[in-house]
């Protein structure tokens, strides 16, 4: 067999096998979604879904309306928020641009091919060119670890999003219903200050009473009918935040609260190991070092190509009139003259230097949240149990001997009604130290397991692996 026929059957075996190199990544069934929902089940018992057809948006729906029938808990409400959230839903799409990546970078820029025929003086040539790229088949293997890591690095943010969700509507949910509790209670107060006021305006017209204490009765009336309506005004804004976390909208508003939050409980988390369990399981610190070990294989991959920006090697085949076929290769290779991929190296270094410090600075602020949170965890908890256990019961039996009093018409009905109204006023701070604690105890979980407010996520600009390749 000639041999330019063998050459052209070796091109085309290599060509071949290089296609099916880069033809074998595939996208994943789920787009990653088990790894999200595997991290979010384990932390807070929730796993997302995506909605990406009518038929998953109608079964969404349904869930929906089938939780919503029954009073409201803040578990159920953490259930609509992740399956109905569309923010969460937009989140949940970064999983598959991120695999897209990954599968564009396991795989070679398709191979070129040039023809060219040049005519003159009754002479014909006509040359064929094929082009494969050298550079992005041996850096192939480093781009596709470095895409991989970015992958994972971004399911472990959306896994991050979606406790985060978690959280903020269990706060959400505690709040609103705090608020409409207290808002009763408001409401009682100012029924108690409405009568007292009526009463005394009455006994002022018959001259049984002063008007400077009429007066004083009516305006303590006034005051709380506004504090009664800020109380509304809170009760609504409370509930459209949970409304908008869980995503509702048209008939399914019309959700029930519970009258009352729930007990405080008997015993607190146990605080041993708590930061050898925050270090193990923070999202933010696992992002931060996923980046840090991406960072560190992109510089390794820059400093090993810097000085081969374009690598291509090239087929070429040309014929001319009454003269032999000439066939050979072509290397295009751009030489370092004015760019030596100092620039390139320095940035990666810089970028790895700043990843470095930042998960240090990570760390730090993780042991310094966990503490304050646990604090004013633990703080929120005596401060409910006081109410719960002091406070309020001391408020409703001096309550209970001062209408004994009354009916032995020791007191009169003003010391009465104000001794009422100091009685809701005390339950109604219970109401607030007991949903103060629930709130304490959803932050001290986004603490020990995502980050909380005052934690930082590694922004810095991570080396792509485009870059990384030498532009390919």
């Amino acid at each position: 067999m000639p041999v330019h026929i063998l050459r052209k059957r070796g091109l085309l075996i290599a060509l071949t096998g290089t296609a099916f190199l880069g033809g074998c990544a595939t996208f994943s069934p789920d787009g990653g979604l088990e790894k999200v929902a595997a991290i979010t089940q384990e932390r807070s018992a929730v796993s997302p879904s995506r909605i990406l057809t009518q038929e998953d948006s109608v079964r969404v729906a349904d869930e929906v309306k089938r939780l919503l029938s029954e009073p409201l808990t803040a578990e159920t409400s953490v259930k609509i928020a992740i399956l109905n959230n569309r923010g969460l839903q937009a989140s949940l799409a970064n999983l598959g641009i991120a695999e897209a990546e990954l599968v564009q970078a396991s795989r070679l820029r398709n191979p070129g091919f040039t023809f060219s025929r040049l005519s003159g003086g009754g002479v014909s040539e006509i040359e064929r060119q094929f082009l494969f790229d050298v550079l992005g088949l041996l850096t192939l293997p480093t781009r596709t670890e470095i895409e991989r890591r970015r992958f994972e690095t971004v399911q472990t943010k959306v896994a991050s999003e979606v406790l985060r969700l978690a959280q903020q509507t269990r706060q959400a949910f505690f709040s609103a219903v705090a608020a409409q509790q207290a808002a009763r209670y408001m409401g009682t107060v100012w029924e108690a200050a409405g009568a007292g006021a009526e009463l005394a305006g009455r006994m002022a017209e018959v001259g049984n009473f002063s008007r400077l204490r009429a007066s004083r009765e009516q305006l303590l009336s006034a005051e709380l009918g506004a504090e009664f309506t800020r109380a509304r005004q809170n009760a609504t804004q409370q509930r459209e935040r949970l409304t908008r976390l869980m995503g509702l909208s048209g008939k399914d508003r019309d959700f029930n609260l519970p009258e009352r939050l729930p007990e405080l409980p008997a015993a607190l988390i146990p605080e041993q190991d708590i930061q050898r369990q925050a270090m193990a399981s923070r999202l933010d610190i696992r992002m931060a070092k996923s980046e840090l070990e991406g960072l560190a294989r992109s510089l390794g991959l820059t400093r090993a190509t810097r000085f081969v920006n374009v690598l291509e090697v090239s087929y070429l085949n040309a014929d001319a009139d009454g003269e032999p076929d000439k066939r050979g290769y072509e290397i295009e290779l751009t030489l370092p003259i004015f760019d030596w991929g100092e620039a390139r190296t320095a940035k990666a270094e810089s970028l790895y230097s700043q990843a470095m410090h930042r998960v240090a600075e990570i760390a730090v602020n993780a042991e310094s949240e966990v503490n304050e949170s646990y604090a004013a965890y633990r703080a929120a908890h005596e401060l409910a149990g006081s109410y719960r256990d002091e406070i309020v019961p001391l408020a409703r039996h001096i309550s209970e001997e001062n209408l004994l009093r009354y009916n032995g018409m020791l007191i009169g009905v003003w010391e009465l009604l104000a001794d009422t109204r100091a009685q809701v006023a005390s339950v109604n701070a219970s109401i607030q130290a007991l949903k103060d604690f629930w709130v304490a105890e959803s932050n001290l979980h986004i603490s020990l397991n995502n980050g909380g407010a005052g934690s930082q996520m590694l922004t810095v600009g991570t080396a792509s692996s485009a870059d990384a390749g030498g532009g390919h």
